[in-house]
């Protein structure tokens, strides 16, 4: 629905592996950014819901599916973080290959207003008009009086109809995330898809299955002054989800050991 497959398709092409969309196939059922339907479970679970049913709708024997959340960075609330994920699910076998990567800059933002004048600096953050944005009541549930608005002349009707319908006479504005709304997020989607592509043409050492990867990244790396493990990453665990066999390998790249700041013993 929202066209991912202009980011997905190309780096699987160059794997020899098509990507064929289902012909109005409805993926806001399995939850959407505006809340107008919740997402059930977890990401991987949405997308695997997502793939098996495309799967299923085209007789394929594989699904793909991707899937994202939005939202305030965990450690420091006035970030924004973004995750995104690539799901390949075998119908027959139920086996699922996952790659994942996070955007730490990603365009989304929101803010109440109660008239248009106050919305610029929003718009400016997120790459307005490229970058769509949706108009809800400032109250909770937030359902959208308009999405997708890319006209200043639309935003301001769109502002002053959700202001009349909220209690607290406020209107909440915000990015619009689906893909084919958002550049920032359709170029991430794009470089997860390389990423994915690469992990689709490793094979397991063991079974040869496709799909050998990271799953896990193992804390520890020691402090740099004494030698503390910290709880920052030092090695990632590789897995096959076909056979189980796994190993552990040094992290690819970034620093051999962590800044003391990072220490619980030279920082408690």
């Amino acid at each position: 629905m929202h066209a991912k497959e202009r980011a997905i398709a190309p780096a699987l092409a160059r794997i020899g592996i098509e990507v064929v969309v289902p012909c109005g196939f409805d993926t806001d059922r399995f939850g959407t950014f505006t809340g107008d339907i919740p997402r059930a479970g977890t990401m991987v679970e949405a997308a695997r819901a997502k793939a098996r049913e495309a799967a299923r709708a085209l007789k394929l024997p594989v699904g793909v599916a991707s899937e994202g959340a939005y939202g305030p960075h965990p450690a420091i609330p006035w970030v924004p973080l973004g995750r995104e994920l690539l799901l390949w699910h075998e119908v027959e076998t139920g086996r699922d290959v996952v790659e994942m990567t996070v955007d730490e800059e990603p365009a989304w933002a929101s803010a109440e207003v109660s008239h248009a004048i106050e919305v610029e600096a929003l718009l400016q953050s997120v790459g307005f008009p490229a970058t769509a944005v949706v108009v809800a009541p400032a109250d909770a549930p937030a359902r959208p009086v308009a999405k997708g608005v890319t006209d200043r002349a639309c935003l301001a009707d769109a502002i002053a109809a959700a202001v009349g319908r909220s209690s607290v006479g406020r209107a909440l504005v915000a990015a619009d995330m689906r893909a084919h709304l958002n550049p920032r997020r359709m170029q991430v989607i794009a470089r997860l898809a390389a990423d994915f592509a690469r992990r689709l043409a490793t094979p397991c050492p063991a079974c040869s299955a496709p799909g050998f990867g990271m799953v896990e990244a193992l804390a520890g790396l020691p402090c740099a002054a004494c030698g503390t493990p910290t709880a920052l990453m030092r090695a990632a665990r590789h897995a096959c989800t076909a056979c189980g066999h796994s190993e552990e390998r040094p992290r690819a790249e970034g620093p051999r050991a962590a800044d003391p700041a990072h220490c619980p013993l030279c920082n408690p």
